[in-house]
């Protein structure tokens, strides 16, 4: 997802001024022994002070075995998506991300995210590399999209480029298909996620065949790559080759599609108001925890900071923190907080005493 956290931004007055902060936390074992470093004297005293300073105003909740991650579910809810049970997994990312891209997809055909990556091969298991850990360039990538084009074609996909780590490919077989969110599935297992019964349950035959079918594409790519130029050359230069891909997005958009809104410019780009922040998730996705500690000391010290000042200045914010499983919304006031009565009420919540500062840990543990 996009990210658009420019701090020279923050103490703009917004209709919604609302940041997102995703890869907050995770049950992982490094993270959790890394939770308690973010306790130390002086470390994170602005997300001390906000949380000390605004209320809850909403809550997503979810599990680690949900296909859609916390901040998707939100951002989702943000763009007037519906979210629930029967979304998870199926949320249109791929007709969004082609928007970004500046492409205009079939709106008669299912398309989905296909996202070039590596799958390191262990001892025990398979591991999803993160693909913007790759350093594609934008001919390399094509040119591997290009050799794959065949083998797609003659099974009755379409394939297009958007970007380096976004392709994009259309089959009957995905319309419906429930698929992990490549932020889920990055660093893990993807054998776990590639399947069926991974959708809560909900498997069918279409779901079945459909998963087949992919697994067979991911072990002729497997081969077909397995000794290409391209993949040569990267390797000699000491980088991981692009040995699979990862299949996510596959929801259609609400209302059938985008029979009523055939331009571009009408898809929804971006909540207004809604700042998005993913300093955290190249060390949490890679159980990097010294970075992932310092993402979250610079966030502290540039966005935190500046919404402090925002909250001080006495404008009304929200402040969304994600983890792996849950999403929680703080916040000044009720609703937008807007009118004579938000100024009355963001005035009252200043005269109020403070609460006591929670530790960052019990703040983040918990999602």
């Amino acid at each position: 997802m996009p990210s658009t956290d420019s701090t020279s931004d923050l103490l703009h007055p917004g209709p919604t001024a609302h940041w997102l902060i995703p890869f907050a936390a995770s049950l992982s074992e490094p993270c959790q022994h890394a939770l308690p470093h973010l306790d130390a004297e002086g470390h994170l005293p602005n997300l001390r002070a906000l949380a000390s300073r605004l209320r809850v105003l909403a809550r997503s909740e979810g599990d680690e075995y949900a296909l859609s991650m916390p901040h998707e579910r939100v951002l989702a809810a943000a763009l007037g998506w519906p979210v629930g049970p029967d979304t998870d997994g199926r949320l249109p990312w791929a007709h969004w991300w082609a928007a970004q891209d500046g492409l205009q997809l079939d709106a008669d055909a299912c398309w989905a995210l296909l996202s070039p990556g590596h799958w390191l091969m262990g001892r025990e298991h398979l591991t999803l590399l993160d693909p913007n850990a790759l350093g594609l360039d934008a001919a390399t990538s094509q040119a591997l999209l290009e050799a794959l084009r065949p083998l797609f074609e003659d099974d009755g996909w379409q394939l297009r480029w958007g970007a380096p780590t976004r392709w994009y490919a259309s089959h009957p077989l995905l319309d419906g298909l429930p698929t992990a969110s490549l932020d889920r599935v990055v660093g893990r297992n993807p054998d776990l996620w590639l399947s069926a019964d991974t959708a809560n349950n909900t498997a069918s035959k279409t779901a079945s065949d459909a998963t087949r079918a992919l697994r067979r594409l991911q072990a002729e790519v497997q081969m077909l790559l397995y000794q290409h130029p391209l993949n040569d050359r990267r390797e000699a230069e000491g980088q991981d080759t692009v040995n699979s891909f990862w299949v996510s997005g596959c929801g259609r958009l609400p209302g059938g599609g985008l029979h009523d809104r055939p331009n571009l410019p009408d898809m929804p780009v971006w909540p207004e108001g809604l700042t998005l922040c993913d300093d955290l998730r190249a060390g949490l996705l890679s159980d990097d925890m010294p970075v992932w500690v310092d993402a979250w000391q610079q966030l502290d010290a540039t966005v935190l900071a500046a919404l402090v000042q925002r909250l001080d200045a006495g404008q009304p914010l929200r402040l969304t923190l994600c983890g792996e499983r849950h999403a929680v919304t703080l916040g000044t006031g009720t609703a937008d907080g807007g009118g004579l009565m938000g100024v009355i009420q963001r005035s009252l919540q200043a005269l109020r005493p403070r609460r006591t500062a929670p530790l960052p840990s019990a703040i983040l543990a918990p999602l």
